[in-house]
């Protein structure tokens, strides 16, 4: 009985020991590719910044070095081509501040998409807007005909063309 509670007290310790190891492998891989992502991301900065046109210390360009913003064709705000400029084409595959002209077109889409939605939410918006009814006349106050609106307010229209309403008092 001691041996097979011996024999059972071993293989429950050997399973723990091995799982544990693999945990410690998936988390050892883990922190690797991170370690991988941001090595990538610098040099992707690094060759972003190198680039990037020379700027003098009041912001304007340094005529001195060659000036990559002038050959890149010019961006709209949604990072497609603007084809309003000379030599603007379509199928070019870098652009500054686009990896490719692929993702452009998605993002462009998207726009679209989004553009087109918020302009059926408006009409929507303004279809459902109550009809305008013209408010009755109910009486005279001082003179001046007294109308009553859609939801009970009692006024008049002032000197200078305002509505002055008028409490349940008077």
């Amino acid at each position: 009985m001691k041996k097979l509670f011996l024999l059972c007290f071993l293989l429950i310790f050997i399973a723990n020991t091995n799982a544990q190891e693999t945990s410690v492998k998936k988390a050892k891989a883990k922190t690797e590719k991170a370690v991988k992502e941001t090595t990538k991301a610098k040099k992707e900065a690094a060759e972003a910044k190198e680039k990037a046109p020379k700027l003098k210390k009041d912001g304007t360009p340094d005529k001195r070095f060659k000036d990559a913003a002038k050959d890149a064709p010019k961006l709209k705000k949604d990072g497609t081509i603007d084809k309003r400029y000379k030599g603007a084409k379509d199928n070019s595959a870098s652009v500054s501040g686009q990896k490719n002209s692929a993702e452009g077109k998605a993002k462009a889409a998207t726009n679209k998409a989004e553009a087109k939605v918020k302009k059926e939410v408006k009409e929507r918006a303004s279809n459902e807007k109550a009809p305008k009814t013209p408010d009755k006349v109910t009486g005279m106050y001082k003179g001046k005909k007294v109308y009553t609106g859609p939801r009970g307010g009692r006024y008049y229209i002032n000197s200078n063309g305002n509505k002055t309403y008028i409490s349940d008092d008077k």
